[in-house]
């Protein structure tokens, strides 16, 4: 009789489809197969879900300060516009904006937090979507002709104001008297409120018009204005360092040039080791999947021992049999990586609407804003991890299957018959 391959699949196929009374093996192969499910699954989840986060983050970062940061020699940037027309030939700069930035005291209706000010000229905040797609109440059209401020969410809450309302900043930077010390004190009215979605800048941050900030921060002296630092936007954001490098020259190393890695890298080494030993982790749960697949044909192949020997001696050859086990643990492998890929790519799909179910079902927040950096969970699939993902459990699987193929292959017919 020949073994033809679709004879072989049948077999593999039938062998897998326990009888009653081998419902045990079934349950086993079962077991194997939801095991890699939920490891593949959770494995594209988390990969999707890290992803998500270093890119949110990443974006939030560069809103707020640029790609590339120039500060001066000292406290105040004084020559700012000669380092400004010192860049203009470099052609991967997309935009310079001088930033004036300081900390305040704000306080309203007997409160007082501290807060960070930041500063920078209405047509640069104007084309920054990170100001202008995030605006919670108000408009941010009060900070074109310097009528207000615009206040972080949770400071705003934290403070109980409300747009139109006032509050009153309190800089260290004031002037000496005759009576001692007075530091600068102004009131403003609240034209906006922005939630960025990250409690660090919610929770702190106030935008004020650039000529106001520079005026309240006494940076308007009668030799002439001065400035933080210069915000520097680059076309491509990858080449934020190759810029720095090229300022740097330009300037003749008179300036601090950072670049957004280099102002952010703890937090992107600490994300990335992270994402790391998460993936390790999750690996190993495909790893125990893969097992339970070694001892399901393990168990099959002693239950099967008298159908092989018949194969055996009605013309079947010990790689037909080797063939028929390890198909039979490869669809095992197969049907779990397919259903763990749709599973994980519909829980990265809607994994933030199933994170507000789930905070509604409990009554209580999960990310709770003042602990984390998001308050939100956000995805982004990547499909070569997806196929990697794939490849690396159909890999394991087929590994898991060779040793029991290779035992099922080796029995001797004669022998097994005879016990029998």
């Amino acid at each position: 009789m020949a073994f033809t391959r679709t004879v072989e699949t049948m077999l593999a196929w039938r062998y897998l489809r326990a009888r009653r009374q081998e419902g045990f093996i079934s349950l086993t192969s079962w077991f194997a197969v939801i095991g890699i499910t939920l490891g593949v699954a959770t494995l594209i989840l988390v990969t999707s879900l890290m992803n998500g986060v270093r890119d949110e983050m990443t974006s939030r970062f560069i809103g707020i300060d640029g790609h590339v940061v120039v500060y001066g020699g000292g406290r105040a940037f004084t020559n700012y516009q000669q380092a400004m027309e010192a860049m203009k030939p470099i052609e991967a700069i997309a935009n310079v904006a001088p930033k004036v930035s300081g900390q305040v005291m704000a306080t309203a209706r007997g409160r007082a937090l501290g807060a960070q000010v930041s500063a920078t000229s209405w047509e640069s905040l104007s084309s920054r979507k990170l100001f202008t797609d995030h605006v919670e109440s108000g408009s941010l059209e009060g900070l074109r002709d310097g009528a207000g401020i615009v206040l972080g969410s949770s400071l705003a809450r934290n403070l109980g104001v409300e747009v139109g309302e006032t509050v009153t900043l309190i800089s260290p930077q004031g002037r000496a008297t005759i009576a001692g010390f007075i530091p600068r004190m102004k009131a403003y009215p609240v034209v906006a409120t922005i939630k960025l979605g990250m409690h660090e800048f919610d929770s702190s941050l106030i935008l004020m018009p650039f000529t106001e900030a520079q005026n309240y921060f006494l940076l308007m002296t009668p030799e002439g204005d001065s400035v933080s630092n210069l915000e520097i936007m680059v076309r491509d954001v990858n080449d934020a360092p190759e810029v720095a490098r090229q300022i740097r020259e330009a300037l003749g190393g008179q300036m601090r040039v950072y670049d957004w890695q280099q102002t952010n890298a703890s937090v992107f080494a600490a994300l990335a080791v992270q994402r790391n030993v998460m993936v390790v982790i999750l690996a190993l749960i495909i790893l125990v999947a893969a097992f339970n697949i070694i001892s399901s044909l393990v168990m099959l192949v002693k239950e099967k021992r008298r159908d092989i020997a018949v194969l055996r001696t009605m013309g079947a050859t010990r790689a037909s049999v080797m063939r028929i086990f390890m198909l039979a643990g490869t669809l095992l492998g197969t049907a779990g990586t397919v259903a763990g890929v749709g599973l994980g790519l519909v829980l990265a799909a809607y994994l933030e609407p199933l994170h507000h179910l789930l905070e509604r079902a409990l009554g209580q927040e999960i990310l709770v804003e003042n602990i984390y950096f998001l308050s939100t969970l956000p995805t982004k699939t990547n499909p070569v991890e997806v196929l990697v993902i794939m490849l690396l459990s159909l890999l394991l699987s087929f590994l898991a299957a060779l040793y029991p193929a290779r035992r099922a292959a080796r029995l001797d017919p004669a022998e097994v018959l005879r016990n029998e």
